[in-house]
C-alpha cells in the first residue's frame, strides 16, 4: 500500500477487517512513520513506539530482515507493553524547530567546508596571490575574495584560482545569511515554546532548542524525572561488583 492518505486509509480498513483497532505500534514514528502514525493518530487510534529489531537478533539466516516477521514483532511488542512509549506528535511549534534547526546544521557544516576550502585553496594558489592573501583571517579572506573582478573565461592559474576563490567566498556569504535567518526564527520560536527555558544561566537558543526536541510538543509523554533522564541517556544504572558499589549512565 503507497504511504498516502489514501494508502494509509487503505491500510486502516484492511486492518479493521479483522476487528476494531485498539493501537498500533509503529517502528521509525520520527523518520519513515511519521505519515502512519499522524493518520491513525487524527482517526483516534492511540500509536505506540516500538523498537527496530536488534542485529544480533538477525544473526542467523532463519532471522534474516522480512517485513511480515517485523510486523508481527511490532504487534506482540503491543501486547505485551514492550514498546518505547507514546511517540512525539511531531505537531506543533518544537517540530518547526527540529525541521528549522536540522537545516541550520546542514548551513553550518557547508559553511565550515568552505571556510576550509578558502584555505586551501590559499595555500596552493601562485605566490603572488598568497602573498596578497597571507595573514588575513576566515572573515577578511572571504570579503577580499568575493570582491574578485575577474573575466567570464580564466586565462592562467592564478585567473582560475581568484576565480575559485571569489566562488567559494560568495558561497560562504550565501550561507552566512542563511544561518542568520535560521537563527533570527530559531531564536523567535525557542522564546515563544519556553520562555522560562532560555532565562536561565547557561541556556542560549541552541541547548534550548536541543532540550524541546528530545522532549517533543507532547512532553506529557514523559511520565517523570526518571523517564527524562532514560531518554537522554543520563540515567543511572547499576554497575557494582563485589564490595565496590557504584553506577554508571546508561548510554544504551
Amino acid at each position: 500500500m503507497p504511504t498516502t492518505a489514501k494508502g494509509y486509509k487503505r491500510l486502516l480498513c484492511w486492518v479493521e477487517g479483522f476487528g476494531p483497532v485498539r493501537c498500533a505500534g509503529i517502528e521509525g514514528t520520527s523518520s519513515y512513520g511519521t505519515g502512519l502514525a499522524r493518520y491513525f493518530k487524527a482517526q483516534g487510534i492511540e500509536v505506540l513506539e516500538v523498537e527496530r529489531p536488534k542485529r544480533r537478533q538477525r544473526s542467523s539466516p532463519r532471522n534474516a530482515k522480512s517485513d511480515p516477521s517485523d510486523a508481527e514483532s511490532a504487534a506482540r511488542a503491543v501486547l505485551a507493553g514492550e514498546t518505547s512509549g507514546v511517540p512525539k506528535s511531531a505537531e506543533g511549534c518544537v517540530e518547526m524547530i527540529r525541521a528549522l534547526r536540522a537545516a541550520r546544521r546542514s548551513a553550518m557544516k557547508a559553511r565550515t567546508q568552505a571556510a576550509n576550502q578558502l584555505q586551501g585553496l590559499r595555500v596552493t594558489a601562485p605566490e603572488q596571490l598568497r602573498h596578497r592573501l597571507r595573514g588575513l583571517s576566515t572573515k577578511e579572506l572571504v570579503a577580499v575574495a568575493a570582491r574578485f573582478r575577474l573575466g567570464d573565461d580564466p586565462h592562467d592559474v592564478a585567473a582560475a584560482t581568484k576565480f575559485a576563490l571569489r566562488s567559494v567566498a560568495r558561497r560562504y556569504q550565501a550561507l552566512s545569511a542563511e544561518i542568520a535567518e535560521l537563527d533570527a526564527q530559531l531564536d523567535r520560536l525557542v522564546r515563544q515554546v519556553a520562555p522560562q527555558l532560555v532565562c536561565l544561566a547557561g541556556i542560549g537558543t541552541d541547548h534550548a532548542a536541543t532540550l524541546l526536541i528530545v522532549a517533543g510538543d507532547n512532553p506529557e509523554r514523559l511520565r517523570s524525572e526518571a523517564s527524562f533522564a532514560s531518554l537522554c541517556g543520563v540515567s543511572p544504572v547499576e554497575a557494582s561488583s563485589g564490595k565496590v558499589v557504584r553506577h554508571r549512565l546508561n548510554l544504551m
